[in-house]
């Protein structure tokens, strides 16, 4: 028996020691991990090559907004003029866009001048700021660059390891890319890359930026955003350039997400009720209104088939509250019901299409309140309430039948003078009747903000598919607080202060952001673009983060010379 127990008990110790020394022992990468670092720079290569190739089987929405600077003594900078492109892109024989937004019959490639303040100006090309989703597809690879590895860090939940790259020809270096690059740990795709192209001549400059991708499918990272920014830039001997800008990227899948879902539905029949001695025959009346709603089906359907109009989603449910809220306490009964809907760009405009209403992406961004949206929600529901109906010719499918170049000089929204004047009057009444009556004086703040900043943003406030953000004349002349004497009052919020979307799906979520606390007068940048700091999630991970809240991991322990970073260390 004690032979036993001496047997049991030397079992029992070899047991631990194996335990203890497995628990010693590094992790042995995956067969398909590299080893080296000459093995993970080949991997970053062969996926970055690989991206390319998939690129020309995509043609996203490509939307790029320019703010020129100019200095301001209390704010730092502040726009001085603006440019905006809306395009279709196209890969399959480079880099090239489709316009969208150009309303002239012979289409353009350039976005115009960068100024009216310059009298010698530099032309913004499309094409140049959509080429930034690209680090080099002219030889991006170790015959061509140099790669030293900085450290781990993270990008919201994504690990990701850290290069510096630098051209190995000096000399000849026109298009290289010069900068940094971060590359997520598992596959190692490029998720991120900082700097610029070398080479600029003197008719031709290179800008500074900030380059995202987003990752859309397993395994599949896209690129979705490009920030760019360039101060003192000198051209034409004694001009000089300073000018912020965002390019975003949607429309990956257009309708294959609700194709899929479509088809993945499961029907269950219900029985057949006798409905022959009901009322179903349709009043003339009712029979103008269902034709009515056609005509608004099918132009919703068109815009949102064509990435223009998102998913129907959580936004909408968002601005159907605050009509809800008007409609209750004005005792407004409308049939059919009123709808809301989201453009997806980033201009401020507002339309309705029937019963529809819709609000832009950008509009939404740069609202400060509640009470300010009920504001615009407003106005459209007056619209509805008196009325002014869509054009029923949409009720013919053949007049959606057009080319997605055409769609805006094809479709249009807007609304006569009259028409305005008498929604304005009309939104007064709604207001003053609702919940939102006594905080209508941040109303007046943001029309007021709007009204101070718009020879500076022209392009920005433009109306593209409908009108312009109303003026409402007595909610502007009714804000009493200045905001520069409140330094928590904020008229207006910077672009993208509200929603971001899903670059394959399309579909909007409002952004869940921690409290930023104090803000200086300087940081509120009403209207104003910002850099873009995604929270980075691999697909199918919960994304509910802060979506601004981009962390730093503390640098990790330097790995020997040759050696790859291990993966499975913190």
């Amino acid at each position: 028996m004690r032979m036993l127990s001496k047997y049991i008990l030397v079992m029992l110790l070899g047991a631990c020691a194996s335990m203890a020394l497995m628990a010693n022992t590094p992790p042995v990468p995956a067969a398909d991990q590299p080893r080296t670092m000459d093995q993970v720079l080949d991997r970053v290569i062969n996926n970055e090559q690989r991206l390319y190739s998939q690129m020309r089987s995509y043609q996203p929405l490509v939307e790029t907004y320019i703010q020129n600077l100019k200095p301001d003594k209390d704010l730092g900078q502040v726009p001085a003029g603006d440019k905006y492109f809306l395009g279709r892109a196209n890969f399959s024989h480079g880099v090239s866009l489709v316009p969208l937004n150009d309303v002239s019959s012979k289409g353009h490639r350039m976005m115009g001048s960068v100024g009216n303040f310059f009298s010698f100006a530099m032309q913004f090309l499309p094409d140049g700021f959509l080429q930034m989703i690209f680090i080099d597809t002219n030889g991006f690879d170790k015959q061509h660059y140099h790669f030293d590895y900085v450290r781990r860090e993270f990008l919201g939940e994504v690990r990701c390891l850290v290069f510096d790259v630098t051209p190995l020809d000096k000399k000849n270096t026109r298009g290289r890319f010069l900068g940094r690059i971060w590359v997520e740990d598992q596959d190692f795709h490029i998720v991120r890359f900082n700097g610029r192209y070398e080479g600029n001549g003197h008719s031709s400059w290179y800008f500074n930026f900030d380059s995202w991708r987003t990752n859309t499918q397993p395994g599949i990272w896209l690129p979705t955003f490009v920030y760019s920014e360039e101060h003192d830039l000198h051209y034409a001997i004694s001009k000089k350039l300073d000018f912020k800008a965002q390019t975003r990227l949607w429309g990956y899948n257009l309708g294959g997400s609700s194709k899929e879902e479509e088809l993945s539905k499961i029907l269950v029949e219900t029985p057949v009720n006798d409905d022959t001695k009901t009322s179903n025959d349709l009043s003339p009346i009712q029979a103008q209104r269902s034709w009515d709603r056609q005509a608004e089906d099918n132009v919703t359907d068109r815009l949102e088939r064509i990435g223009l109009l998102a998913p129907k989603g959580e936004v909408d449910k968002v601005l159907e509250t605050v009509i809800n809220n008007l409609e209750v306490t004005n005792n407004v009964d409308v049939d059919p019901e009123v709808r809301c809907r989201v453009l997806m760009v980033s201009t401020l405009e507002s339309f309705t299409v029937g019963h529809t209403i819709v609000l832009s992406r950008g509009l939404i961004d740069v609202l400060p309140d509640e009470a300010s949206l009920a504001t615009m929600l407003a106005h459209e529901l007056s619209h509805v309430v008196l009325g002014h109906r869509v054009d029923s010719q949409f009720a013919f499918f053949d007049q959606l039948l057009v080319d997605d170049k055409d769609t805006y000089r094809h479709f249009g929204f807007a609304r006569t003078p009259e028409e305005e004047s008498s929604a304005n009057a009309k939104a007064i009444q709604l207001l003053n009747n609702s919940p939102y009556k006594n905080q209508l004086g941040n109303a007046g703040l943001f029309l007021q903000a709007l009204e101070a900043r718009q020879k500076e943003i022209p392009n920005l406030i433009s109306g593209h598919l409908g009108n312009r953000v109303p003026q409402i004349n007595d909610l502007r002349s009714s804000a009493q607080v200045d905001p520069k004497q409140n330094p928590q009052k904020i008229a207006a919020l910077p672009l993208g202060g509200r929603v971001k979307m899903d670059p394959w799906s399309d579909k909007l979520e409002l952004i869940k952001s921690k409290p930023i606390g104090t803000v200086a007068e300087r940081e509120k940048m009403p209207f104003e673009v910002t850099p873009f700091m995604p929270y980075l999630t691999r697909y199918g991970s919960d994304a509910g983060k802060p979506v601004a809240a981009s962390a730093q991991a503390p640098a990790a322990p330097e790995s020997k010379p040759g050696e790859a970073p291990d993966p499975s260390k913190p």
